[in-house]
């Protein structure tokens, strides 16, 4: 978990390849072609099917799946990064994504424009404007609820920390 443009897509990608389990991202999931929101109908099942593997890495947000998500899972990563590198990492993601016009997710045609991406009321900045510290919030009192004792939280609070986390991940 973490807000936009923490890295969480490829700390997933990454985690996944080291321990050779399924990945996949909630956005990924999500986002139909055109940029059209799928409906909690179309999306759930897609969530409860992929969470059905023996062991799997998934990466991103989306509260309204916690517990669906979070009923057995045994690790969650939040990547804690500071405002400013955060805000970095996603203006260079942005910047490389509406520059290439690269396709985010097979099959989506959703790309990452100029026009999206700064001036558009769906703004990834605005988004990030708006909702770090409230996700750094709730991230906090999620942690710390009984409702998950049964998980392990590790908060990485840099690419150091989330380096050195990867380093010590055991198959």
């Amino acid at each position: 978990i973490g807000t936009t443009g923490s890295g969480k897509s490829t700390f997933a990608r990454k985690l996944a390849d080291r321990l050779s389990y399924p990945c996949a991202h909630m956005d990924e999931l999500f986002w139909k072609s055109n940029w059209t929101e799928s409906s909690d109908a179309e999306f759930i099942p897609k969530v409860e099917s992929f969470v059905l593997n023996e062991s799997w890495v998934l990466d991103g947000n989306y509260s309204r799946t916690n517990s669906i998500k979070w009923k057995e899972v045994d690790t969650i990563i939040w990547l804690d990064y500071s405002f400013l590198r955060t805000f970095f990492q996603l203006l260079k993601r942005t910047l490389i994504r509406a520059i290439t016009k690269k396709e985010l997710w097979p099959g989506t045609g959703n790309k990452e424009s100029f026009r999206k991406s700064f001036a558009s009321n769906g703004s990834i900045f605005l988004w990030l404007f708006r909702y770090y510290k409230k996700n750094k919030n709730r991230y906090s009192e999620l942690i710390q609820s009984d409702n998950y004792n049964h998980i392990k939280f590790f908060r990485l609070r840099s690419p150091k920390e989330a380096k050195s986390f990867m380093n010590q991940v055991r198959v």
